[in-house]
């Protein structure tokens, strides 16, 4: 694969802009004192309107630099000047956007003059210092293929102002050791964002020793997920005017003070909080049941929530004991609201001390492995809004597994679980199904009326225990769940997750159109001779099809009535607002 040099580029841009040719440089077409009657001249004016007609043909790209269309008037004022030195060093600002660019070579010595070049969206993955210009004083080398600055700190640039190197794969500890005042006594802007460093507290150590840095860009980061930024981050720095865009008000600064003292209690690692709220839009399930339909099986119905999310895998013995306080009324499928909020607010004083002791006696000894781990809600019997306040909190120490996490995002899912309970073998229980074979042998079951306290007692002496089948668990819907916001500074994602209007076929329908198929096949399998027969069976028929019409109105007009599924999810990241607020988490 050859390689692109960066003075290759630039010398094919100049060419671009036709310094010699018409209407620019020497030639017949230009007017003057010497020029011969009759011959096609033109007026400079008009050569000059050439140059900037959006709709002339000689009109170029000189969006790469500034000097560009002032160099090409040049060459239609006086072209007497362009000679090829005064070309090169005209050029005070070059923008070499996305042209693969993937050496930059010693010819980019010739535009002594220039003070800024960007070099963005290229495949540079060197920066040789000795091929800079010495009066350079921007340099962007955003979205490359950077993996190391030894080479750009070979040859220092003192006259360095600003330094881009956002999006590149930077942030081992040998970079931070060429982020120093050593190397760039004069460096007022530095740009890190959307990098792989990490550790915070040495990559500060080493901005702090730049004595001109005013402006810092960190977003994108891993290090920038952690709880203690931008805290320790502005009180460390306390020239720094500028982060992450946004500027540092006093009251800010006021709040962090005394943070970058903290430097024992500072950890890399981040905590994530995710919270799953009110559920709305699911459809009853027992809203098309036959009110003449047999006692048994008794139908249980209950809804979940799961998701996957990143934890340090030592951080599952914290969650396996929260998770167990929550999920302890699985086995029961009739869980309110009210008992799992309950639930959790006793547990949650406990569950935060156990996170903190945790992290305080792992400090030092937890290697940064992460794994992804499936949480599942408790289970809640349907209701028109199902209130989980389910919480968890992650410790995640991997941070650059945690931000391509975040940048991936997660996937919620509402799954149903339907039981089918079953009396217990017994002589005294009648079978219901073999009553409703008989005809009119099943008495209706009594309601209300003057007998309900008889009701109640006959109930409690023939209720049978209850045998219950494995559960049947089925995903109603799933919906993607982005978290990049995170990434950029955010500290909450709110969300009100949209799953859409969730089609269930009720039971009854299904049986239904089971049992309508098995006649057709009956019927076209019937011989001519059973014709006589058509008259009487022909009324039973015409008795289900009716049914079933009635069913499928019933049906469409619930189907009308359906609203769009809706999950309220928010992920918080932990972020001390104040240099108190961090104190208070180790207490």
């Amino acid at each position: 694969m050859c390689s692109n040099t960066l003075s290759a580029v630039l010398e094919k841009q100049i060419r671009r802009l036709c310094l010699n040719d018409f209407p620019c440089g020497h030639g017949s077409w230009r007017k003057t004192r010497d020029s011969t009657e009759g011959a096609e001249t033109e007026e400079t004016d008009a050569l000059l309107d050439l140059l900037s007609c959006s709709h002339s043909p000689w009109r170029q790209d000189e969006s790469w630099s500034p000097q560009a269309p002032a160099l090409r008037r040049l060459a239609v004022l006086t072209p007497e000047l362009l000679h090829r030195d005064f070309v090169y060093n005209y050029f005070t600002t070059l923008r070499i956007v996305d042209k693969d660019v993937s050496v930059i070579d010693d010819g980019l010595l010739k535009f002594s003059k220039l003070e800024e070049l960007v070099l963005s969206a290229n495949k540079i993955s060197k920066v040789p210092a000795e091929n800079l210009p010495s009066n350079l004083k921007i340099l962007e080398l955003r979205a490359n293929l950077l993996v190391e600055l030894n080479c750009l700190t070979k040859c220092s640039s003192p006259r360095l102002l600003f330094l881009g190197l956002g999006s590149n794969n930077l942030g081992s500890h040998e970079d931070v050791t060429h982020l120093t005042g050593r190397n760039w006594p004069q460096l007022v802007c530095l740009d890190l964002s959307d990098c792989e460093f990490q550790a915070q507290q040495t990559l500060l150590n080493a901005l702090s020793t730049l004595p001109c840095l005013r402006t810092l860009v960190l977003e994108g980061n891993p290090l920038t997920l952690v709880p203690s930024y931008p805290g320790f981050t502005v009180d460390s720095l306390p020239q720094l005017s500028c982060l992450d865009a946004s500027w540092i008000s006093p009251e800010e600064r006021h709040g962090f003070r005394g943070m970058a003292k903290m430097s024992d209690l500072i950890v890399d690692w981040a905590s994530a909080t995710v919270s799953v709220g009110r559920v709305r839009g699911i459809s009853d399930p027992l809203m098309s049941v036959d009110e003449n339909a047999p006692d048994f099986p008794v139908v249980t119905y209950s809804y979940f929530i799961t998701y996957v999310f990143l934890s340090h895998q030592t951080n599952q013995k914290v969650n396996s004991e929260f998770k167990l306080d929550t999920t302890a009324t699985e086995d029961s499928p009739q869980v309110s609201s009210c008992d799992v909020d309950l639930q959790l607010n006793r547990n949650y004083e406990r569950k935060k001390s156990e996170t903190r002791d945790l992290m305080m006696n792992t400090k030092e000894t937890l290697r940064d492995i992460a794994c992804e781990s499936r949480h599942s809600t408790s289970k809640l019997t349907w209701s028109e809004c199902m209130n989980f306040c389910d919480t968890q909190t992650y410790i995640i120490r991997d941070l650059g597994s945690f931000k391509k996490f975040l940048n991936q995002g997660f996937n919620l899912r509402i799954e149903e679980e339907k039981v089918q309970s079953w009396p217990a073998a017994s002589e005294d229980i009648p079978v219901a199904k073999k009553e409703k074979k008989g005809g009119k042998g099943k008495d209706p079951p009594i309601k209300s009326g003057s007998t309900k306290d008889k009701s109640k007692d006959k109930r409690k002496k023939s209720m049978p225990e209850l045998v219950h089948d494995a559960p049947v668990r089925r995903v109603l819907g799933s919906v993607h769940v982005p978290l990049q916001s995170l990434i950029k500074g955010g500290q909450k994602v709110d969300v009100l997750c949209d799953l859409g209007v969730l089609h269930t076929e009720p039971e009854k329908i299904k049986e239904d159109k089971k049992e309508e198929e098995k006649e057709s096949k009956w019927r076209g399998s019937s011989s001519a001779g059973q014709k006589s027969t058509a008259a009487s069976k022909g009324k039973g028929k015409v008795r289900k099809e009716r049914e079933v019409d009635v069913h499928k109105d019933s049906l469409n007009s619930v189907s009308v009535r359906l609203e769009p599924v809706t999950v309220e999810l928010s992920v918080e990241l932990e972020k001390w607002k104040s240099a108190s607020e961090a104190t208070k988490f180790w207490e």
